[in-house]
């Protein structure tokens, strides 16, 4: 089967494919991401036995299901009973896997997990005594379990404190895509955009592949966000409706972080989601943020020089946050609907917004760009404190290198050149000024702009930028 991307997960799942030992995988990650896909993908012509659990039903019909797919592979003359416990059904698989002949490396791979899992269903005591008591003890077993209610699947899985407890022996968190596997995506659709207009592509869909398949052949980036986000049968319309239920039991909370997110462009610390969301000062609330950050939705950075509890939680779901802004207040759906806000201000400075997030998605690219893959780094950002008596001044990203050099990065997202100000050098110099005073860092600084199409050099970029990266290192693989 044909995939792009993925490269290093690739990898993973065919080394231990290959190697001599069994293997446990979890893949985990937010819904439509192609957790699924890959895995079929990878193994098309390998997979022994797959069983996907189904939503919302009760433990017969999930065991009679399991019983379907089994006989489906078996093809047995007399059908293999539908068990009346996990136990059971394990015991019915144990006894095909064994009974297979080619010492090949047998693929078994159960999706959707979570589902699967219903309190009281005794599915996963049966699956730690199928893999600690049979299946870790074969070369030839490679055994893969995937879901997409990510913080169920670390708590579950691959922080088990049972009978799992360290037995995964590789995870894969699978992330949407990267701006290079969304054009290699597109290109494998038909679908031929500049990097300009996919970008404007990507900050309406981000990289969940589900939501790239929209996009239809001869059709401009905002024709395509026209079609699937505003119009009335529209995919991405209500997806966002849907899309914390999906993933987690008790989505209210959620939801309302990733609201509250979404009004504060810098992001907000753990205190201060509380006190716009009014839920509790708990370990709920915490648990809640931590399940957003390994979904996929929200990042955790480390302000400059804070300490861990002053982490900024920061919403960088690119669909998320173009649904709140522009979807959900949209006054007028259909043809041209998104065509006619493209032109209101609100836009340009959405824009320069989600610019931002796509670059902060991208710092491994902007790294390579700078030619600092090999250096040890930190990625941070910085605001100068209220109670400074120096001027404010803010820094979406900082790269703090351990040869002695930040990288002070601004993120600039324009049609053409982008052409810098006597204003904004001056607004440039003062920034560098009040970061190292408020600091105290002795490191050189190393002024870099991040734009679409590079920077217009006149009198006032001239000696004061050191670095430059446009738009098409971003689409550069790590």
């Amino acid at each position: 089967m044909d995939i792009a991307g993925r490269e290093e997960e690739r990898h993973v799942l065919r080394e231990a494919f290959r190697s001599g030992q069994p293997h446990f995988i979890s893949v985990y990650g937010r819904r439509r991401v192609g957790k699924t896909f890959l895995v079929r993908a990878v193994f098309d012509k390998e997979m022994t036995f797959e069983f996907t659990g189904i939503h919302g039903v009760d433990l017969p019909v999930q065991l009679a299901q399991f019983a379907h797919a089994l006989n489906q592979v078996i093809k047995p003359k007399r059908a293999v009973p539908v068990p009346k416990t996990w136990m059971e059904a394990f015991q019915q698989l144990t006894r095909h896997l064994h009974g297979l002949k080619s010492n090949k490396k047998k693929v078994v791979f159960f999706d959707e997990l979570p589902w699967i899992c219903a309190p009281r269903s005794g599915f996963l005591s049966a699956l730690e005594h199928f893999w600690n008591s049979w299946a870790s003890k074969r070369k030839d077993i490679l055994l893969i379990v995937c879901g997409s209610a990510a913080s169920w699947m670390i708590k579950n899985i691959v922080r088990n404190r049972g009978g799992l407890h360290n037995r995964i022996t590789k995870q894969i968190r699978l992330l949407p895509f990267t701006l290079a596997e969304t054009e290699s995506f597109l290109r494998m659709s038909g679908v031929k955009l500049d990097r300009y207009q996919i970008i404007q592509l990507y900050m309406a869909m981000g990289g969940v592949p589900h939501y790239l398949k929209e996009a239809m052949p001869g059709k401009s980036a905002a024709q395509i966000i026209d079609a699937t986000c505003f119009s009335p049968n529209g995919l991405l319309k209500d997806e966002f409706t849907n899309l914390f239920r999906a993933l987690f039991d008790e989505s209210a909370g959620h939801d309302s972080i990733v609201r509250a997110l979404a009004k504060k462009d810098m992001g907000i610390t753990r205190s201060e989601v509380i006190a716009k969301t009014g839920l509790s000062n708990a370990g709920s609330t915490t648990r809640m943020l931590d399940e957003l950050v390994e979904s996929g939705f929200v990042t955790r950075y480390m302000p400059f020089g804070k300490k861990v509890r002053e982490s900024l939680f920061r919403l960088t779901d690119l669909y998320s946050i173009f649904y709140l802004h522009f979807i959900e207040k949209a006054k007028s759906q259909g043809r041209g609907s998104w065509i006619k806000q493209a032109l209101l201000p609100a836009w340009r400075a959405w824009s320069g917004y989600a610019f931002e997030n796509i670059c902060l998605l991208h710092v491994g690219e902007i790294k390579k760009a700078l030619g600092i893959s090999g250096v040890y780094t930190e990625q941070s950002s910085w605001i100068n404190s209220k109670k400074s008596k120096l001027p404010g001044a803010q820094i979406d990203l900082l790269i703090d290198r351990q040869d002695f050099v930040i990288n002070l990065c601004e993120m600039k997202y324009s049609q053409g050149p982008f052409l810098i100000s006597k204003k904004y050098a001056a607004e440039l110099h003062r920034k560098i000024n009040v970061f190292r005073t408020a600091t105290g860092t002795r490191k050189s600084i190393f002024l870099t702009l991040v734009t679409t199409f590079g920077v217009e050099k006149n009198q006032h970029s001239i000696g004061l930028i050191q670095n430059e990266v446009t738009m098409d290192a971003l689409f550069e693989l790590k």
